[in-house]
């Protein structure tokens, strides 16, 4: 043992330590890919395969994954074929060997519909004002009529074919986007890709969640956010300057601060159960029999909302913004203080003016982390007000604008109902990855946002902080 005590002496532990950073920066940089690759992937226009089988049967769509047989005899492969309205299935494996041919026809089309999800298939002819089209000309229909109003699609009407010979009848009107991703170049391609990645960001759900954008639950994240940081910002500064600067530091300050750092620990769920008693059921039960007595028995602030998450999470976030900002007080060296009280500055004005503003860097840090923690809680939010849909979104041009009693969508529960309560979790899995590619990527922006602040006021205030 005197060797391996002699390499620890000599400096081994540099080298652990280093070698746990890099491991650590190697797991985010792997979740990171992980999510990159399966996320923004989902939305290049993948390419359609029509599939031949040996026994004559024809099958067409988007090659998902290879998994072995459980026999080990061979492989099968799993095929997104969409068209639920006519087999009730949009999901198929294959055998591999029993794959006679296949092929990628230019002319093989993928429509996302309203109802019924995806269409996969040919065009057969495009119907307006009783003129008939077909060939490249219906195609080119299609995609000038796409560009026009819901109202006015109504008068195409596509006559479609499956792989397999069944025709269909589908108004324009039901077909959100149209695409023929084998006869794309790659120019298209990437426009295609990044016209679904903006709609991702910028429409609503659709297609109990499978489908659509993930604007209202960015917006009811960020505006949550916001109205927690300014509901913690002010609670979690003055406690700490009380307990630092103006509490007697006895046994009492030393308990209520243990008291403080324990609360950090405590599972979020019991926050979301304590809003869910205290703010909903007591507070806004209360309010409900005062102010809102005509409306009951349904509930106004009663109910889970924006004000209640709001003020849970800064309860849940509270004592990061303290333990933050009061190591940043105590870091300030008591000759900053000493000197400007016998300047003539009294307590206030040394506070207010030497004080804060050297704390300043840790006052935002805490408050960035909190933030960043906010962002990504669940658990408590499942029961104070998030939803799975809100038709109303909390901040509209209606007086008083912002409604603090009304449910409002989140990224991270939407995340979790996405997962595990869609009608079809296979469909689902993409828009996971993403929508946890863009949580991930709303915490760390926050992290880094903590980081610079920091940085740039140390550099302007030349604080120890």
């Amino acid at each position: 043992m005197t060797w391996l005590k002699n390499a620890l002496q000599q400096g081994v532990w540099p080298w652990l330590c280093a070698g746990s950073v890099a491991l650590s920066l190697l797991m985010l940089g792997a979740l990171l890919a992980l999510l990159l690759t399966r996320g923004l992937g989902h939305f290049w226009p993948a390419a359609l395969t029509e599939v031949t089988l040996n026994s004559g049967d024809v099958v067409a769509g988007e090659a998902v994954r290879d998994m072995p047989l459980p026999d080990q005899s061979g492989s099968e492969r799993l095929y997104f074929t969409g068209n639920r309205d006519l087999d009730d299935a949009r999901w198929r494996w294959v055998a591999t060997d029993a794959i006679a041919r296949q092929a990628q026809p230019e002319n093989l089309l993928r429509l996302e519909r309203r109802t019924w999800g995806d269409f996969i298939g040919y065009l057969e002819a495009v119907e307006v004002n009783g003129e008939r089209f077909t060939g490249d000309d219906a195609w080119q229909q299609v995609q000038q009529a796409l560009s026009l109003p819901t109202a006015q699609r109504a008068r195409y009407q596509l006559t479609l074919r499956t792989p397999q010979g069944q025709t269909l009848r589908q108004s324009l009107a039901t077909v959100i986007s149209a695409e023929a991703p084998n006869a794309m170049h790659l120019g298209e391609k990437l426009g295609a890709w990044g016209s679904d990645v903006w709609q991702f960001l910028s429409q609503g759900p659709r297609a109990a969640n499978t489908g659509g954008g993930v604007w209202p639950a960015i917006f009811g994240t960020m505006l949550m956010v916001i109205v927690m940081s300014v509901i913690v910002t002010p609670f979690g500064v003055l406690a700490a300057i009380y307990l630092n600067e103006i509490a007697h530091q006895g046994p009492l300050t030393r308990l209520v601060r243990v008291g403080v750092r324990n609360l950090a620990g405590v599972p979020s769920i019991v926050y979301g159960v304590f809003g869910l008693g205290v703010f909903v059921y007591g507070i806004g039960g209360s309010l409900d029999e005062w102010f809102f007595a005509d409306a009951l028995p349904s509930p106004t602030f009663g109910t889970g909302g924006l004000l209640w998450a709001s003020l849970t999470l800064a309860l849940l976030t509270l004592p990061v913004v303290i333990v933050a900002t009061e190591e940043g007080l105590a870091r300030i060296p008591d000759a900053q203080r000493e000197g400007a009280v016998a300047l003539g500055a009294t307590r206030l004005e040394m506070l207010t003016r030497v004080v804060l503003p050297m704390a300043t860097p840790a006052m935002l840090t805490g408050v960035i982390l909190a933030v960043a923690r906010a962002a990504g809680e669940v658990a408590p939010l499942m029961l104070v007000g998030v939803a799975k849909l809100a038709p109303q979104m909390p901040l509209d041009g209606e007086f008083p604008y912002l409604h603090l009693e009304r449910k409002f969508m989140h990224l991270g529960y939407h995340l979790f109902d996405t997962a595990f309560h869609g009608e079809d979790v296979q469909a689902a899995i993409p828009l996971v990855y993403a929508t946890a590619l863009l949580l991930v990527l709303i915490v760390l922006v926050l992290n880094l946002t903590a980081i610079l602040l920091r940085h740039h006021l140390r550099r302007q205030r030349g604080s120890e902080c």
